[in-house]
Order: structure tokens, then sequence, then C-alpha cells
């Protein structure tokens, strides 16, 4: 069913938490600035054929929403497939908008029925796994109080295998949510920023995840602010200006100069990818993309041995106590 990745690597899976599931460690991120082309002029069928890609490459791991408008894409992609061996991932928002606006919230009848639209354009009777989206501090009360229970009801009726969460990383960037929601053992698997410039998660979010043995998805871990130099500049500019990182410890004109000087990394975006893929904790690396080559170019990095220990350790003294950015 799969074929191999270039330089003959072959995906690597891994158990996604108490799932108990092996999932790709890769996943294809069907959101993002891209959103598989369509954010840039494709049609769901082009879409189709990234997702196809996708899946000829090892990816298992799918993840949509009900806002990216690409579920119908996604639903295209992986007709003719065997449908038990993929992994299908979507959301619906708490409220009417994203958490920052303070939106209505949804009724569970409300919430059902997004759930019910996600899987007509799915063109699937049950998703692997099903997000409250984007979720606010304030709004975690209504999830566990309101419309948890409902879910719960859907996943009984046979709609969701497991129940999942995402935080909204670029206005919570120590994950405030996350360490609230975590402990309540609730939530199978989470959705997480995490990056070389803000590895907060690292202290503060996997201690929670590995102790209570949930899946983890890591997002943004390659943003615009990582994607090139110039916008590294600009990120780690804004860091400074919070206070957040010492500008004696870096280059203010080429911040990740130091990755790129060592033997055996390729990028400064390949670097980025491999501190995700390694950190003890996570376990499916999100990749967004609208062109194939550029799926199977990511797909290597998050394929790609740790970093080493050396230039780890740098990263850590550098960025290890940094919170503030969210690098999109």
């Amino acid at each position: 069913m799969f074929a191999k990745v270039a330089n003959d690597q072959c995906m690597e899976y891994v158990r996604l938490g108490r799932t108990n599931v092996n999932v790709s460690v890769a996943g294809l991120g069907c959101g993002g600035h891209s959103r598989l082309g369509l954010a840039h002029g494709a049609s769901n069928e082009q879409a189709a054929t990234l997702v196809s890609k996708a899946i000829d490459l090892g990816i298992t791991f799918l993840d949509t929403a009900m806002v990216y408008g690409t579920e119908e894409a996604v639903g295209l992609g992986i007709r003719g497939y065997d449908r038990s061996k993929l992994f299908i991932s979507t959301k619906s928002w708490v409220g009417k908008g994203g958490a920052e606006t303070k939106p209505e919230k949804y009724t569970p009848a409300e919430f059902t029925a997004n759930l019910d639209a996600s899987l007509q354009r799915l063109g699937t009777d049950y998703v692997d796994l099903y997000h409250f989206h984007g979720v606010s501090h304030d709004q975690l009360d209504y999830v566990r109080d309101v419309l948890l229970p409902e879910v719960r009801r859907q996943q009984e009726a046979g709609k969701i295998r497991f129940v999942g969460m995402t935080e909204m990383f670029r206005f919570d960037t120590s994950h405030t949510m996350m360490q609230s929601a975590l402990p309540g053992g609730e939530f199978d698997v989470v959705m997480i920023g995490f990056n070389l410039l803000n590895p907060s998660a690292r202290k503060v979010v996997f201690p929670l995840t590995m102790q209570h043995d949930v899946g983890t998805l890591i997002m943004f871990a390659v943003r615009r602010g990582l994607n090139s130099v110039e916008h590294a500049v600009e990120a780690v500019a804004k860091m400074v200006e919070k206070g957040d990182l010492d500008p004696a410890s870096i280059n203010l004109a080429d911040p990740l100069d130091f990755l790129r000087a060592v033997p055996g990394v390729k990028s400064q975006i390949e670097a980025a990818y491999r501190f995700c893929r390694h950190e003890p904790g996570a376990h499916v690396i999100l990749t967004g993309t609208s062109s194939a080559a550029h799926l199977e170019e990511n797909i290597q990095s998050i394929l790609a041995p740790p970093l080493p220990a050396d230039l780890s350790a740098k990263l850590e003294a550098i960025f290890g106590d940094c919170t503030s950015a969210s690098a999109d």
C-alpha cells in the first residue's frame, strides 16, 4: 500500500497514547496557511491528490477541521484506500468563531450537527478523533460540563472513536488551558504548539501527557517564524522586545545560523522538524503543504535522526525558558 520516501526512508509509526493505535509519526495537516493548496486557488480535486500522495508515502494520520474547508478534499483523497488503516481527525470550534473572539457558544445539538456535517463532507460514518478546536481557558468548563457529555453520546453511537482537544497556541503560548485540562483525564489526544523558539510544552505539557498516557499532536513545528532567515529575524526581535530572550545569546541578524553550521543539518526547517520529532512525549508531527515535492521534503526531515546532543544543549540554553513565541 505504501511507497518509500526518497533516500529509501520508510515511514515510522508510533503508539498514539492510550488510543493504542499505531499511526505515522508524520501527520498531514490540512489547515495552516496552505490548506492543501486551497488557500492558493487549488480545487478540491487537486487538493485530494495531495492527500492520496501522503497516504502513498506512508502517512496514516490525516488532520482536518470544519473551519479549514478541507474536509471534502480529504474525503475525496481517501477514496479507494482501506479506511481501517487510516486515522482521520477533525474538529469543531466550541463557539461560533475562534476562541479569541469570545464567541457565542454552540449548544450540544449544534455541536453534534457540526460533527454530522463533517462526516458527510469526509464521506465516512465515523472519525477516529474528534477535537474541541482551539479551546481557551475560559471555554474549558463549558467543554467539560456541557459539550463533553454530548460528545460521549456520539462516541457511544459509533460516530467518534476518540476525543481530543486543541489549544489556541497563538494566544496561549504558555499552555494555560492545557495545564488545567490534562489533569482531569477526559481527553485521549491533544494538539499542542511546540517548536524550537518556544519549547515550553517540554516543562508544562509533556509531563502531564506522559503521566496520563495522552496522545500528542505537534502543531507549529514549522510556521512562518521558522521557514526563512528573514522570518526568524522578525520572530526573535519580537521575543527580545518582550523580554523573553537575551539578545546577547544570539546573532540578531541571523538567529539560527548556528543550526545550519552543523554538519548533517540540511536546513533551518529540517532542524526544526527534527527538534520536535525526537522530543520525549511528542507523537505525531503535523506538516502542511500545497506541494507534493514539499510534502516529501518535510517527511524526510521528520524521519531524520535526532539533532546532535551539543546542538540540542545550545538550543535549550538559548530558548529553553522562552514562552512568548508561537512562530506563526
